[in-house]
């Protein structure tokens, strides 16, 4: 698909100051922009829940040319059944295993890579070698599929992404070699969700994205959530479709046209997310 972009992995998480050191001080993202929500997503980004809500955008840069990863985080909530669907995030940065090290988060090793471990149970693979410069550190993101076959025919043929490298377990994919990519891996057994499920995001122009729709829709596949316009109090709005491929997986399209405009970095921002945060320990603490 013509302009494509990879965008961000959606987590929701329930252990909001932890999960928030660990993406700032153990992998060294930086908080691109927080936004709070006072009711539920239309298009059920916080999940299938109507309450209170947070979204923090976190990456190694600009959402313009980074893949970064967006934590909803669900007033009330303090933690969620994972499913089997999610495999993890690869990065490439021994910056990260050194930060974990010396601030006692715990590093194991898996399959000639190390393995840190976001709260909540998400797991980062590191490659241990030089956080790069010159483009995003994170390579991929790893999910589950019951049928490999099944999975390339719809990623590959109704949304449009490239495969990369194939064989008997794994598909590697994605709209461009300068982009995160997207890698299934077959696990012989049925793809669960739970409640822990999360979002891949892409962005296409608005144009494409009606097509999009429409081809999705002639294809027989699942739509959740259709054509939608999504706003974000004082930033501009989206047009967003949201899918499930065959084995569940919840997938994002949003117009880029927009979401330029409601990506635009807002580092003070932080603050808000901060002051939040210590506002719900103080709560806490008076309940105790």
């Amino acid at each position: 698909m013509v302009n494509a972009r990879a965008l961000h992995f959606v987590f929701k998480i329930g252990e909001r100051k932890l999960t928030a050191r660990f993406y700032r001080e153990i992998l060294g993202m930086k908080v691109l922009r927080h936004e709070e929500f006072s009711d539920g997503c239309e298009a059920a980004c916080n999940g299938p829940y109507a309450n209170r809500w947070s979204k923090t955008m976190v990456g190694y840069g600009p959402e313009d040319d980074h893949f970064v990863v967006e934590l909803t985080y669900n007033y009330g909530i303090d933690s969620y059944e994972r499913g089997n669907d999610f495999k993890g995030i690869t990065i490439r940065s021994k910056e990260a295993i050194e930060r974990a090290r010396s601030s006692g988060w715990p590093v194991r090793e898996e399959d000639g890579k190390f393995v840190l471990e976001a709260p909540g149970g998400y797991k980062y693979y590191v490659i241990d070698e030089p956080q790069p410069a010159d483009r995003d550190p994170v390579e991929k993101v790893t999910l589950s599929s019951s049928n490999l076959e099944r999975t390339i025919a719809y990623w590959k043929n109704i949304l449009g992404l490239r495969v990369y490298k194939q064989d008997d377990r794994k598909v590697l994919l994605g709209f461009g070699h300068n982009q995160t990519e997207l890698e299934f891996e077959d696990i012989g057994t049925e793809v669960t969700h739970a409640k822990g499920y999360g979002r891949i995001a892409f962005s296409i122009p608005y144009e494409n994205l009606l097509r999009l729709n429409q081809t999705v829709k002639e294809a027989n596949q699942k739509i959740l959530t259709d054509l939608v316009k999504l706003d974000t109090p004082g930033k501009a709005s989206v047009t967003v479709v949201i899918l499930a491929d065959p084995d569940g997986h919840e997938i994002c399209f949003v117009d880029d046209e927009g979401f330029r405009q409601l990506s635009v970095p807002d580092y003070p921002s932080e603050a808000i997310l901060d002051r939040f945060i210590a506002k719900e320990d103080k709560t806490a603490g008076v309940t105790a």
